[in-house]
């Protein structure tokens, strides 16, 4: 009987036997899963990546960025690209790309899944008559598996009801960061030790507010004092436990028995300076994300020039970066190589530039002055009815042909008029 039981407890799990108690997963262990939660997410608990305010925030600020912007299907017409509104994909892509999402929310799930996977997977769906494009579906997170030596994806997603293998150029593959150019890496894949810091924070503040703020200490004693001693640590551990419940219960007066003595140990917020840590890491996960501290209300002294700069430096090194990967994988994979100086696909930028209503009015009078824009062309931009003389170039007066001799022969005659009228007067 005992060889079997002997035998049985080889096999047996021992909880003691694991060092490593649950929920403590080391914040530098290989991430393991094909979803992002599995970062943050231990068993039993919710914290995901998005829990962090500084990363929800970032995650929100670039998604609706790209998704507020609309994307327009262009063809060269008379020399300059037009937008192409007879086309299927004018309507896919500002409109609705698939029957369950408009093109807002299309997009904002699109840039969420490269920030947050790494990766995200369109599948052009092509109607089998008339050969052109007639759904984009954004696969789901962990539908896709892609085969990087072989060039091939295989797509199981039961909710979009797509199945079946695409070789490279049948799949929209956008990527984020990669190191091997094929498949994408997402910032969390490097964030992942600093936004830990923040959630340890985060559950640090949590559990000082939610006791009240629970005293942590030291109990000791004189060993001269009866029932306590060199071998009987059980009695001091009882002691122990025993104000340990009152602390936590709320009593703020706890009575000591003998001459034991209470040594506070707890640190305060100042003390292990959690305002400092956290501000550390809103703009160390801002960095991260390449979104500047006061596009998440960071308490940042900014003034009005900072803060256009911020924006500046927003558009073109963080938001226009992503724009131009998603227009030219639209452009690989949906245009033929013929067409490619003759199609194309862009978002329209014009919207990041909106600002006030003088700032705009400035600008349009600049580029009508400069023979950019006519006054009709920015009447339909502010959705105004065209009126007779508006499609006429202007360009500022003060301006005219270098070349046009005839122009200033005629000035400098006048010129020389004038200057003799007034030496007739002056005599």
């Amino acid at each position: 009987m005992g060889f079997w039981t002997d035998f049985i407890n080889i096999f047996k799990r021992s909880v003691e036997a694991d060092p490593t108690p649950a929920g403590s997963e080391s914040p530098l262990s290989p991430r393991m899963g094909g979803d992002y939660t599995d970062f943050f997410t231990w068993s039993g608990t919710t914290k995901t990546a998005l829990s962090v305010a500084t990363a929800y925030r970032c995650v929100k600020f670039l998604s609706e960025g790209v998704a507020n912007l609309p994307m327009l299907y262009m063809r060269i017409k008379d020399g300059i690209f037009v937008e192409d509104t007879n086309s299927r994909l004018h309507y896919l892509l500002s409109v609705q790309p698939d029957s369950t999402k408009s093109a807002f929310d299309f997009w904002k799930e699109v840039v969420e899944n490269v920030l947050l996977e790494g990766n995200a997977y369109i599948v052009p769906i092509y109607n089998t008559v008339s050969m052109e494009v007639d759904r984009l579906v954004l696969c789901g997170r962990g539908t896709v598996s892609h085969d990087i030596y072989n060039d091939i994806y295989t797509v199981s997603d039961p909710v979009n009801g797509v199945y079946g293998s695409y070789d490279e150029d049948e799949i929209l593959h956008i990527k984020f960061h990669t190191l091997n150019g094929k498949s994408g890496l997402s910032v969390l894949s490097y964030a992942r030790l600093t936004l830990n810091i923040a959630l340890s924070g985060d559950r640090e503040t949590y559990s000082r507010f939610v006791n009240g703020g629970t005293v942590r200490g030291i109990v000791s004693n004189d060993k001269s004092v009866t029932g306590f001693g060199e071998y009987q640590d059980k009695e001091l551990e009882k002691t122990a436990g025993s104000i340990d419940g009152k602390f936590r219960n709320g009593d703020r007066i706890v009575s000591l028995p003998g001459q034991v003595d209470f040594k506070q140990i707890s640190l305060s917020s100042t003390d292990m300076q959690f305002l400092e840590s956290r501000k550390f890491t809103v703009r160390d996960i801002c960095r991260f994300f390449g979104v500047h501290p006061s596009f998440v209300f960071d308490d940042t002294s900014n003034n009005y020039k900072s803060a256009e700069m911020a924006n500046v430096a927003f558009l073109s090194n963080t938001l226009n970066p992503i724009l131009r990967n998603i227009e030219n994988e639209f452009l690989r994979k949906l245009v033929a190589p013929s067409l490619c100086c003759k199609r194309k696909f862009q978002f329209d930028r014009r919207g990041l530039y909106a600002c006030d209503l003088d700032s705009r009015v400035k600008y349009q009078a600049a580029t009508i002055a400069a023979g950019i824009y006519t006054v009709n062309d920015w009447r339909k931009e502010e959705n105004k009815l065209p009126i007779e003389g508006g499609d006429k170039v202007l360009v500022s007066a003060n301006l005219r042909d270098i070349m046009d001799e005839s122009k200033v022969a005629n000035n400098i005659k006048s010129d020389n008029n004038k200057k003799e009228n007034e030496d007739e007067t002056g005599e």
